[in-house]
């Protein structure tokens, strides 16, 4: 799938499946593109909350130093 400068995004789905979501979301008050929003940033700020384990980064690199 090509990747392109626009704020454009296409994708191919099931008709059955589009159906549905489309169905989904009126019922939800919620247009295609307000729930892809929602998704798309919940999705991407996910990464930012990988939890990190810095105390046996701290130890790593403290052993690191103490071999040199």
């Amino acid at each position: 799938m090509s990747i392109g400068n626009s704020g454009r995004i296409v994708i191919e789905i099931d008709p059955k499946i589009k159906r549905q979501l489309y169905s989904t979301l009126a019922r939800d008050g919620m247009t295609l593109k307000d729930w892809f929003l929602q998704e798309a940033k919940s999705y991407v700020g996910t990464e930012k909350n990988i939890p990190l384990n810095l105390a046996s980064d701290v130890r790593s690199v403290t052993k690191t130093k103490n071999s040199i």
